[in-house]
């Protein structure tokens, strides 16, 4: 199932994106059907596959008796797709060849980071480039978003604490990125982490350790990668993190970004994000998310 969020009049709504167009599922529910569902983002995620059942029957019912109500998809303002995550947690240098491009050795164990929700956004959002910076980046990332609370939890069992996936921007200005040995700054800025279009099951996803990767910046390939040259996989990872901290319905797992970002060019060849620049960054299965860069 992939599911999304868009705002109206202020309200951030649930989608569903099906074979017939994308149903406001609040909409559908007030269209006359009795039906026990949930109607906000959080409230399925922590209701996990139970609650995709549910909200599976109550589509193919409002679809077959004309009560689905379906909003434009070219119309729509998106909202991120993962809206109040507890926590956000980003995997830094997990990609082999990432970090070959970084002159960076590759990491004993996953390292940690995290973001906050003043960087999250949606699809075909306008990002202000930050006063304060001078080498804005790029980075696709794999989302890992858990579905099901997860504390020491093993390897073998991780996956089955994932309610699903998506596509995310982890965007980081490097110089102030760089300034201390702690990376926060560079990442938190707002709007730096947009999500989306997508929150995709993972049961239509599969094995999330073998899906192209992709950014596009005005147009030109930047980054083409797949997640199999990840140093940690995704179960590794979740269950990694699981041993230090819980893992609660809703939170975001950023998985770290392949080679090609800007920092990785060589010295003369590092064209930053400015105002005007497309980012559009794509993950096979999850879908493409857009955005506009403008001036602060």
């Amino acid at each position: 199932m992939k599911l999304l969020t868009f705002v109206d009049q202020g309200e951030q709504k649930l989608g569903v994106k099906t074979d017939h167009g994308i149903i406001d599922i609040s909409a559908s529910v007030k269209n006359g059907i009795n039906f026990d569902i949930k109607t906000d983002m959080m409230d399925v995620i922590s209701g996990f596959k139970e609650e995709v059942a549910r909200l599976q029957d109550f589509i193919d019912y409002s679809i077959s008796e004309n009560k689905a109500v379906f909003v434009d998809e070219e119309e729509i303002t998106w909202g991120p797709s993962v809206t109040r995550p507890h926590k956000i947690i980003c995997i830094g240098l997990n990609y082999r060849k990432h970090a070959d491009e970084t002159n960076a050795p590759y990491p004993e164990v996953p390292i940690l980071f995290n973001k906050f929700d003043n960087t999250l956004t949606g699809h075909k959002d306008e990002i202000p480039v930050p006063k304060v910076t001078k080498k804005l980046d790029y980075e696709v990332e794999l989302g890992i978003v858990i579905g099901k609370k997860a504390k020491y939890i093993n390897v073998d069992s991780a996956l089955d604490h994932v309610f699903g996936y998506c596509t995310v921007n982890d965007l980081s200005a490097r110089d102030l990125q760089l300034r201390t040995p702690q990376w926060l700054l560079g990442k938190s800025c707002d709007k730096f982490s947009p999500v989306g279009p997508y929150l995709v099951t993972a049961d239509e996803v599969g094995n999330p350790n073998d899906l192209s990767l992709k950014t596009y910046v005005n147009g030109e390939l930047r980054q083409n990668s797949n997640t199999s040259d990840m140093i940690f996989n995704c179960a590794e990872i979740v269950s990694y993190i699981s041993q230090h901290m819980t893992l609660e319905p809703g939170d975001i797992i950023l998985t770290g970004t392949p080679e090609g970002v800007v920092m990785g060019y060589p010295e003369g060849e590092q064209h930053y994000l400015k105002p005007g620049d497309v980012v559009t960054v794509e993950i096979e299965k999850l879908g493409s998310l857009t955005n506009y860069f403008t001036r602060e």
